[in-house]
């Protein structure tokens, strides 16, 4: 198994993505393409233990930088950049799955470009692994589609479904529509149409759901737009990030309160890790013609690790044919597939 990583994608690349490569390629199994500027890369390489490691440089002169605003021109402008040139890897065939810490919406692109779309889907999805008190939840769409329509709604539900039985492990995944309150009739056009359109869907839906329905784990996927769902991201990692500080402060405060976060050490370091973006590595972009994983862009080496060992659970678990299917066969209650879908 061959994984094309943009080495220079990243607020701390190519330090860490280089780290990262060799973290995956010794716990993983895996082969690392490392794809970016080959002398930076290689001075990396030669500052950790990287020797008889299966990996592999391929050069790229160019860089998309993490600020930039007009992902389109830029690739349009930049034919030699690293992300590109590790989805072209994937396109010829040459990788089995691209990742990137880089910038989003460059990697969005770039998949689209070269992987292209799946049949029955316009609008690729990222798929955000949330934690919950229960287990995990799916979190489609993570953000990248800002604006959406209804059968756009629908197939995120139907790749979310996939994904969860295929990787998750849920044998009858439950689906939640991300709303202001459970009635159907709540929200805007978009839910209220979107409601409609996925309840007659093959897949197991349960109704609107709120925000805070999310970390309790009450669906195994929770569908919305790439705004809203990118602003419930960002939220759950600043409220996650104040937490640990309030906490720490709290302790400091009292030899009693120090004795007793001695004593729950086990159970607060099991929490963090839970809540550790760099624990899940990576959110799949679902709805290309291959596994595309777009990391965070303050990956370090542990996060990259595992950002590689997402697209390596992805292809492992064929997530690509069982999204296929879902399209095919859940777009319409089972009546047919999603492109009949004319809302």
């Amino acid at each position: 198994m061959k994984i094309a990583l943009d080495a220079m994608g990243g607020d701390l690349a190519p330090r860490e993505t280089v780290q990262g490569a060799c973290l995956a390629a010794k716990q993983l199994g895996v082969e690392v393409v490392l794809v970016g500027d080959k002398k930076r890369i290689e001075t990396e390489l030669n500052k950790v233990d990287a020797k008889d490691l299966p990996l592999s440089v391929v050069h790229a002169a160019q860089v998309i930088p993490m600020n930039e605003p007009h992902p389109v021109a830029a690739i349009r402008k930049m034919r030699e950049s690293s992300i590109l040139i590790a989805c072209d890897l994937v396109a010829k065939g040459e990788a089995d799955a691209v990742v990137s810490a880089g910038n989003t919406g460059s990697t969005m692109v770039s998949a689209i470009l070269r992987l292209k779309r799946l049949q029955g889907i316009d609008r690729p999805a990222i798929a955000t692994v949330f934690p919950t008190t229960e287990s995990y939840c799916l979190l489609i769409d993570g953000g990248a589609n800002s604006e959406c329509r209804p059968h756009h709604m629908l197939s995120f539900a139907l790749m979310g479904y996939a994904y969860a039985k295929q990787i998750m492990g849920k044998e009858n995944p439950k689906l939640g529509l991300l709303n202001i309150g459970e009635e159907p009739t709540k929200g805007n056009e978009l839910t209220v149409d979107s409601y409609e359109l996925i309840k007659n869907a093959n897949c197991n839906f349960q109704g609107n759901i709120e925000a805070k329905d999310i970390p309790l784990g009450q669906v195994d996927v929770a569908i919305t737009d790439g705004f809203t769902g990118n602003i419930v991201l960002k939220l759950a990692e600043g409220v996650g990030e104040s937490m640990v500080k309030i906490l720490k402060a709290s302790v400091e405060k009292s030899l009693i309160s120090k004795i007793g976060a001695g004593l729950m050490r086990p159970a607060l370091r099991a929490l963090a890790k839970k809540m550790d973006y760099s624990e899940y590595g990576g959110a799949l972009l679902l709805g290309v013609r291959g596994v595309a994983v777009i990391a965070h862009g303050r990956s370090k080496a542990k996060a990259i690790k595992n950002a590689i060992g997402t697209a390596k659970d992805a292809l492992q678990g064929n997530v690509i044919n069982a999204i296929t299917t879902s399209i095919m066969q859940g777009g319409s209650g089972g009546r047919g597939s999603l492109e009949n879908s004319n809302a």
